[in-house]
């Protein structure tokens, strides 16, 4: 255990090209679902705030049970959208990182909606009857309250790349784990853990536990550095 700990930390801080490409396409991966899940999810979270029709509470139970849909599950259903004999088969991009894009989007839209609501939910009532005051309507007022909720917002998105980068299921089965294509850190990580191959998988993980050590580290410091931002302004 300790020579592939020694191992781990010589491939880390002499740049392994093979370490750092991995790295690299697990974070971009992450990065563009999670821009895509904040695009939808937001949205989603505040229209949920504010709407009112028949069936609204079925549909907030639904999101709020999708935040524990298994990444596999996920996984399974791109695959049977992206397969050759499925409807978006024609795209013909499973096991591609877009496959893995997609996956990953789906993963985080729930997360990213569902809090979102609820923190609209709360902005609302504190501030919600002064906007339609002013005349805006609710969805704008929504919109709006998220916006001034910026500090929030930021944590919900934060927590949805966490999740996203840490994954492992949905992105396997649509990815392939192909070498030098899909091969993100956590596949590798379970893949080289298989061949025996310690020291590439400790090497890994030790930086997927930095990723989300920083993340965790910027979400504790946003309201530090949004009070030191304030006081300057003001």
């Amino acid at each position: 255990m300790a020579d592939s700990l020694a191992l781990a930390l010589a491939l880390i801080t002499h740049g392994d090209t093979q370490l750092l490409g991995i790295a690299a396409l697990s974070l971009r991966v992450s990065f563009t679902a999670c821009l895509l899940g904040a695009a939808f999810g937001l949205a989603l979270g505040a229209w949920l705030a504010v709407a009112r029709f028949p069936g609204h509470q079925a549909l907030v139970w639904l999101v709020n049970t999708l935040l524990a849909l298994p990444s596999v599950v996920v996984g399974l259903l791109v695959y049977l959208l992206l397969s050759r004999s499925g409807p978006l088969g024609q795209w013909g991009i499973l096991f591609t990182p877009s496959a893995m894009v997609m996956a990953q989007t789906i993963l985080v839209v729930p997360l990213i909606a569902a809090l979102s609501r609820r923190l609209v939910a709360d902005a609302m009532a504190s501030g919600g009857e002064q906007l339609r005051s002013l005349g805006a309507r609710p969805f704008t007022a929504a919109l709006l309250l998220l916006a001034h909720e910026r500090l929030a917002a930021l944590t919900v998105l934060l927590t949805a790349f966490g999740r996203a980068v840490a994954e492992v299921g949905a992105v396997m089965i649509v990815g392939g784990n192909i070498a030098g294509v899909t091969r993100v850190m956590t596949t590798t990580i379970a893949l080289e853990t298989s061949k025996g191959d310690l020291p590439l998988a400790l090497a890994l993980g030790l930086v997927l536990l930095g990723v989300v050590g920083i993340i965790h580290s910027g979400v504790a410091l946003l309201p530090v550095r949004d009070k030191a931002l304030r006081e300057a302004m003001a």
